[in-house]
């Protein structure tokens, strides 16, 4: 039986074959900092897109796609400056944030799913 870290890598990578076959081009995995973590970086045209990628076998506890919350779109957006910061390469590209959400065996890409995003949601702390 799979833990949640491995059936989310499971989907991660699904995820990434299924954006792929649309022309996405992955760059990278799980890249984590102390802010959080981006599940998906790649480049589609001439973007910079960070992905969430979320998971629900049925609808019945909700769509994937509402789990990705104000909190979680702030982490990433944080997670995204650091990653610029690192791979000043991507820098000269227009940076775009998607959600894949995978219902059962339906996937549902939204490009421009949120705008960057920083401080603006209430703390969980």
């Amino acid at each position: 039986m799979q833990n949640k870290r491995e059936k989310g890598s499971e989907y991660e990578r699904k995820a990434a074959a299924y954006l792929e076959q649309q022309g996405f081009q992955t760059l990278s995995f799980h890249f984590s900092c102390r802010q959080g973590e981006i599940d998906l970086i790649g480049i589609e045209k001439d973007e910079l897109v960070f992905v969430e990628v979320k998971y629900r076998r049925t609808s019945a506890m909700g769509f994937p796609e509402e789990a990705v919350d104000q909190i979680k779109q702030e982490r990433i957006c944080r997670c995204s400056s650091l990653f610029l910061l690192k791979h000043p390469e991507y820098r000269h590209l227009q940076v775009r944030y998607d959600v894949v959400a995978i219902c059962g065996e339906e996937y549902r890409w939204y490009r421009n799913a949120f705008p960057y995003t920083v401080g603006r949601g209430k703390r969980s702390w």
